[in-house]
């Protein structure tokens, strides 16, 4: 008999406090003119919530001008997306649009570059819980945070929902 696959919980060790994440916006923000491609790159990430290895395989036709657009090929079997960014982002992103890829970086240097930025030691992975906790947040839409995200089982996508509503609750019942 197959065990239950033991479900994915989600801590604030997995994703950027909100004031970890504005620290970070702030710190790319000062050095975008001197570090377009790398601000951009991690701008991205916590603009869309791309896998690192997702956001590295962007080329210049994945960006849709018309619409103001990133699309994203889903990998680990998720299914590809297209995402508004905003546009001053959109404007950096385009700039990069020389090569074959926009970020013609490894695996290695993307976490060389956010060992030099994150504002807090944890890993890059958690931009992409961070995107989805915001998104949820706002929009208090799991089929949205679904579709963002590319999850094709909304059983991975409950963990926000699941998250935010415990945190909420427990506020309720204990302050």
């Amino acid at each position: 008999m197959a065990r239950d696959k033991q479900r994915y919980s989600l801590n604030k060790n997995k994703y950027l406090l909100d004031p970890e994440a504005e620290r970070l916006e702030y710190l790319l923000q000062s050095h975008l003119r001197r570090d377009p491609r790398n601000c951009s790159l991690l701008f991205l990430a916590l603009h869309t919530g791309g896998r690192a290895q997702e956001l590295l395989n962007l080329r210049p036709a994945d960006l849709n001008p018309y619409e103001e657009t990133v699309h994203i090929q889903g990998l680990k079997g998720s299914n590809d997306r297209e995402l508004p960014i905003p546009s001053w982002l959109f404007r950096e992103v385009q700039g990069l649009a020389g090569g074959e890829r926009l970020f013609p970086i490894s695996y290695n240097r993307l976490y060389q570059i956010w060992d030099l930025y994150r504002p807090i030691d944890k890993k890059f992975h958690s931009l992409r819980h961070t995107f989805a906790i915001r998104l949820y947040r706002k929009t208090r839409d799991l089929r949205l945070v679904q579709f963002a995200l590319g999850h094709r089982n909304i059983t991975n996508t409950m963990i926000y929902a699941d998250y935010i509503y415990s945190q909420q609750e427990l506020r309720k019942l204990i302050l």
